[in-house]
């Protein structure tokens, strides 16, 4: 649109031209704490923002005057800062800067989470008229709107083009391409004005209101890339530059035609951000990689322009190559450091702002675009061109065009041979559209006979399956009856196992029974003998005893006879001799009536331990044979030795006892008749003591007839029992195999039935 300037337009035209170096503009703004920070316990604010200073104080722990570090800039926002004064102290002295003709670029840089793109983009703003209303609204669409109304107060003819490009992963994508799949675009350095670059295919939208950048914003904000991390559920993933370019055309006072350019570039940083912390893994941590890669670069851009190396690595990280001339080159530059208050993020706000504060030392040089008259521009056109042709081209568009010319034709002989390619593939689909045809013709009629014989199939196999289920019912059925056949055989052959051991331990005893009854005839065979043979000698013994005392007796009968007549001379000194004979006597009567005592004694107590005489019979038929022996041998021999003595004194004394015979002879025969009577109580006794052996020999041996026959029935009884085991073991041996009979029958009828739904599947 053609109209007179405005005079506040021409008056900020007028303006003083400003130093031609100046610093980049550094802004810090810090957000508050959020809900999931006020919940973690221990995480306190360590950010004391001193606005009237422009100082930012970061404390390690509250109230920590030691432990702080200051920071400096050019402004500084508190956590509570509304978005218009964010705007109105950064972006709209640059804005102006624009109209007049300078190139001005801001960037939100921090940590991931602090509001980078809330600062740039802000939320949603639907109705709002008036961009100092927008509370919400970022720096981006209320910049826009701005631009238009101060567009629209300077009458000027003007043209607002945009672009929207996305770093991700070092490669540049258009977000405002229309193709759905962003194609990576390139850069090449500019030829003309060192330092910038030429993004090749970049698309450049004409705007005409505020609407118009309100869906721009949509658009590309939809393509571009975002994830959710623990420290950020909407964190952006790549770095993003909004381009403004405004063309404004104005008159002069002398009627000539004025063209102005001026570009505003609006960067949002991808978040800084600790891989650990974030969360990230595989695919997230190759981004974050990359997004902390470029950061650094940028952090060593920095470092070498505020220590003037002589060698900036721009050319590192396709990210300083766009920002190239923000830094250290011919724009004006601000930043704006977003940071968080919390104290688990010390370390990345420390950083942040130590990053921001170097980069407050960068220097640049601004320059205006130049800006040239109609007049002008048709001279630098046309000055050189011939008056036959009347054509002129500019070396670097002649070039340009060359390069396109050749790119071009080199598109068309691909595009060709594409061609080609497509119709010898068209020819071949056909080819095979028609033998599809024909095969689907085919294909169709096989398809209906197949379905007649389906639905057939159908039916039997409905009808197999119904037989089916009967068959595995009846199957299961058989497993069941087979499974407790089975538990039942295992029953029985544990029983029978236990059973069978039962009785080889009853066998086994039944042995040894018998092994020891058979030691028990055997010693009592023995004992028998050795009784007998004790009997036998017993009664030859006391058949001897007898007749000696019979013989003594006799001889003690002639020798009273004798002595009557030779005791008659000294009957007076035989009364002396005749006391000892008398108590040598009563000596012998009293050993041999002791002796006799014990051996009635010693048979009693044989009769009393008759339990344990059939144990120890053998030893102490001995025993007893021996002390018998001994004592009879004891008492012949006291008895011979004292009848010798006797004799001794007799044949001694003889003399004397003639002598003394005549007063001896009435007081020899009451001892005579004493003897007499004491003899024959011995005899007496002695026949009573074998009456009583031989008595006591027959007890014992109808005891060993009764135990023999209790023996001959405890071994009827042993047999009568081993029958029965062996019959109850046959008994279970033909239960176990008519239960395998079983089993196997079972078995083989399951097998049967098995093999018969097999053959009926097979079959269906």
């Amino acid at each position: 649109m053609d109209s007179t300037p405005n005079s506040t337009y021409y008056k900020r035209e007028n303006k003083k031209e400003k130093d031609k170096n100046q610093n980049i503009q550094v802004f810090v703004r810090c957000r508050p704490l959020n809900l999931q920070e006020k919940k973690i316990p221990n995480v306190y604010s360590i950010v004391d923002v001193n606005t009237d200073k422009r100082e930012i104080v970061v404390r390690e722990r509250p109230n920590d005057k030691v432990h702080m570090k200051k920071f400096t800039f050019d402004k500084v926002f508190p956590p509570h800062s509304e978005q218009i004064d964010v705007y109105k102290t950064v972006v709209q002295p640059l804005l102006d800067e624009v109209l007049t003709g300078y190139n001005c670029t801001v960037f939100a840089y921090g940590q991931t989470g602090t509001g980078k793109t809330f600062t740039m983009e802000g939320a949603p703003c639907i109705g709002v008229r008036n961009w100092e209303d927008e509370s919400k609204a970022g720096i981006i669409p209320r910049c826009l709107h701005h631009l238009f109304e101060e567009l629209g107060n300077l009458n000027v003819e003007y043209s607002v083009r945009v672009s929207y490009i996305e770093l991700y992963n070092e490669e540049v994508f258009d977000l405002l391409s229309p193709c759905d799949d962003a194609n990576k675009l390139y850069l090449y350095e500019d030829s003309t004005r060192k330092g910038s670059v030429i993004i090749k295919g970049l698309e450049e939208v004409v705007v005409q209101n505020k609407d118009d950048v309100y869906e721009i914003l949509d658009r590309g904000s939809e393509k571009r890339k975002t994830a959710s991390t623990l420290m950020n559920a909407h964190s952006s993933r790549s770095h993003s530059v909004f381009s403004v370019t405004i063309h404004i055309k104005e008159n002069t006072v002398d009627g000539e035609d004025l063209l102005k350019t001026g570009k505003l570039n609006l960067v949002d940083l991808a978040g800084s951000e600790n891989i650990g912390r974030s969360g990230a893994v595989d695919k997230r941590a190759r981004e974050a990689g990359n997004i902390n890669q470029s950061l650094l670069t940028l952090g060593r851009v920095i470092t070498a322009l505020v220590e003037k190396a002589p060698h900036v690595p721009y050319r590192e990280s396709k990210l300083t190559r766009l920002l190239q001339e923000s830094l250290g080159g011919r724009t004006k530059t601000s930043i704006i450091a977003t940071i968080s208050p919390a104290s688990c993020d010390l370390d990345e706000t420390l950083s942040t702002l130590d990053y921001a504060h170097r980069a407050k030392n960068i220097m640049n040089r601004p320059e205006v675009n130049q800006k040239m008259t109609k007049k002008a521009l048709i001279k630098a056109g046309f000055g050189g061109c011939s008056r036959k042709k009347w054509f002129f081209i500019d070396e670097s568009n002649f070039r340009a065009m060359e390069a396109q010319i050749a790119q071009s034709s080199k598109d068309i002989t691909e595009k060709i041979a594409n061609v080609e390619h497509l119709e010898a593939e068209i020819l071949r689909v056909n080819k095979m559209f028609e033998d599809t045809k024909k095969d689907l013709e085919t294909t169709s009629m096989n398809l209906k006979t197949t379905e007649k014989h389906l639905t057939t199939t159908k039916s039997r196999l409905q009808c197999t399956e119904s037989k089916l289920v009967e068959t595995i019912q009846e199957c299961n059925e058989q497993k069941y009856i087979v499974s407790e056949h089975l538990k039942k055989e295992e029953t029985l052959s544990d029983q029978a196992h236990l059973i069978i051991q039962t009785a080889d331990v009853a066998v086994s005893d039944v042995n040894g029974l018998h092994e020891k009854l058979e030691r028990k005839r055997d010693v009592e065979a023995q004992n028998d003998e050795v009784s007998r043979r004790f009997q036998s000698r017993h009664e030859h013994n006391m058949g001897q005893l007898s007749d000696n005392i019979r013989r003594f007796t006799d001889d003690a009968k002639s020798f009273c006879t004798e002595l009557k007549a030779s005791i008659g001379k000294r009957i007076s000194k035989q009364t002396a001799d005749l006391s000892l004979l008398t108590e040598l006597i009563t000596y012998m009567a009293t050993s041999e009536t002791n002796k006799l005592d014990d051996i009635l004694k010693s048979a009693h107590t044989n009769a009393g331990i008759n339990k344990q005489f059939l144990a120890d019979l053998t030893g102490l038929t001995r025993q007893l044979k021996k002390d018998t022996l001994e004592n009879h041998k004891q008492q012949e021999k006291n008895c011979f030795s004292n009848l010798a003595i006797i004799a001794n004194i007799l044949n001694e004394q003889s003399a004397s006892i003639t002598q003394t015979n005549t007063d001896f002879l009435t007081k020899l025969e009451s001892h005579e008749s004493s003897v007499r009577s004491s003899s024959t109580s011995m005899l007496d006794e002695i026949d009573k003591f074998s009456q009583e052996f031989k008595s006591y020999q027959d007890k014992q041996l109808q005891e060993r007839e009764q135990q023999k026959r209790q023996f001959a029935e405890s071994r009827r009884t042993n047999d009568n029992r081993e029958k029965a085991i062996s019959m109850q073991i046959e008994m279970i041996k033909k239960q176990v195999a008519n239960l395998e009979k079983i089993s196997k029958s079972t078995f083989e009828e399951t097998n049967e039935s098995m093999n018969t739904v097999k053959y009926k599947n097979i079959y269906i």
